[in-house]
């Protein structure tokens, strides 16, 4: 499991950092009549837990190396 960490702290970090940012950005701005597409906002934050997933494991690799 610890060989996993940075890949699950990045995938969480990457899709709890989207959607709080989605909420900020773009929730509190559109009127209540207005549509979002859930399905669209959920892919988007998965897409970007994995690119922060990736990110996370090239951290934890380069720190990893450099140890050794």
């Amino acid at each position: 499991m610890k060989n996993m960490a940075g890949k699950i702290t990045g995938f969480i970090i990457g899709m709890a950092g989207f959607l709080f940012l989605f909420k900020i950005l773009v929730i509190d701005r559109t009127s209540p009549d207005d549509e979002l597409a859930p399905g669209a906002v959920v892919i988007i934050s998965v897409i970007s837990g994995l690119l922060f997933g990736f990110v996370g494991n090239l951290i934890q690799n380069y720190f990893r190396k450099s140890r050794v």
